[in-house]
């Protein structure tokens, strides 16, 4: 049985300060995310494990903590839509989508490199960001429960890349 879509606003802020020398897209956050009011809170994705290997931290237990870790490295995080109509946590169900303004994070900071997490944030950005802001993005696979072929090991592997710019 397909869900109905319904449309959705983007409601939480991104995460950066001054000092974020790279930025992590997503595509939009999921009704977990919504729900608790910030990025990746749907306990089956691995993001934050990622993340925590590859900047060589503990994982953090909470929001607040998740975001000091994040911002302790130069990671900004946000999402590549600001509104759509969207059939519950589905990517692929994505119409008339809005993108968010990525220059209010760019004109405080020093952005090295732009990060998807996944194939439609990626795919997204092309097609309604990349052309105005001229600036390319770097695909990485989903920590998403729903890409279960990439095991944790492999994604650590994946987003080392992040390091980089770091």
């Amino acid at each position: 049985m397909a869900q109905e879509t319904q449309l959705v606003v983007h409601p939480l802020e991104p995460l950066y300060d001054e000092h974020s020398r790279v930025l992590v897209l997503g595509s939009l956050p999921s009704p977990l995310s919504r729900q608790h009011s910030f990025y990746y809170a749907n306990p089956h994705n691995r993001f934050w494990p990622v993340m925590a290997q590859v900047l060589d931290e503990e994982l953090p237990a909470g929001n607040e903590e998740r975001a000091r870790m994040l911002l302790r490295h130069g990671v900004a995080l946000w999402d590549v839509v600001a509104r759509c109509e969207i059939a519950g946590a589905s990517d692929a169900s994505i119409r008339n989508p809005v993108p968010n303004d990525l220059t209010r994070i760019l004109k405080v900071a020093p952005v090295r490199r732009i990060f998807a997490t996944g194939a439609t944030a990626a795919q997204l950005y092309r097609r309604l960001i990349e052309p105005v802001l001229g600036r390319p993005i770097v695909q990485l696979p989903s920590t998403s429960p729903a890409n279960a072929r990439w095991r944790l090991p492999q994604l650590v592997e994946a987003y080392r890349v992040i390091a980089e710019d770091l």
